[in-house]
């Protein structure tokens, strides 16, 4: 084989395995709800944790890499796996502009007049502890949509309407170069 094939065999074969590494997860981790782009050996890659990844990269959130404990935790929780993302994206344009050290992309206890709330230990932590917020202070207690959320999450009236419209960009995203395109062999 010539040395530009061998050259190219390699870094294609790097490119993939970069492109799905982060989206691994057992069938049976995975969950019925899991929707499935394609398998590597006996794993399942699940498609919305690469979609999600692609978004957060395309707006340079520092919690793309954290796309997998988004959909894990949603999938635990049976919330929408856009919700808390959406969220971060209302709150701190997904992680960008959060108090010093906090990690907290959500205003999880920041209240009206206060510059800083919950610190957590790390975007993992965040997401997982505003995740079960959600679940058990709103969804729980009947306030399973973004619209019942909203008078209670947020004193903006446009929330609701805020966090749906970042649901729906992420839904919507396709990426627009071929940097961002995913590879399929």
């Amino acid at each position: 084989m010539a040395m530009k094939q061998i050259t190219y065999l390699v870094l294609s074969a790097l490119l993939v395995f970069t492109c799905i590494s982060p989206a691994y997860a057992s069938e049976k981790e995975a969950g019925a709800t899991a929707t499935l782009s394609g398998t590597f050996g006996d794993m399942v890659v699940d498609e919305r944790v690469t979609h999600l990844k692609n978004y957060l990269e395309a707006v340079n959130s520092p919690m793309a890499n954290f796309a997998i404990q988004f959909v894990s935790e949603a999938d635990r929780l049976n919330l929408d796996w856009k919700l808390v993302a959406a969220i971060a994206g209302v709150e701190s344009y997904f992680g960008r502009h959060i108090p010093q050290n906090s990690y907290n992309a959500w205003g999880w206890a920041i209240f009206t007049g206060r510059s800083d709330g919950r610190h957590f230990d790390g975007w993992n932590d965040g997401i997982t502890q505003v995740s079960e917020g959600l679940k058990n202070n709103y969804v729980n207690r009947g306030r399973d949509t973004v619209w019942t959320m909203g008078p209670v999450y947020a004193v903006d009236p446009t929330w609701a309407w805020k966090v749906n419209h970042f649901m729906e960009k992420i839904e919507a995203y396709s990426p627009r170069s071929s940097d961002q395109l995913q590879v399929l062999l």
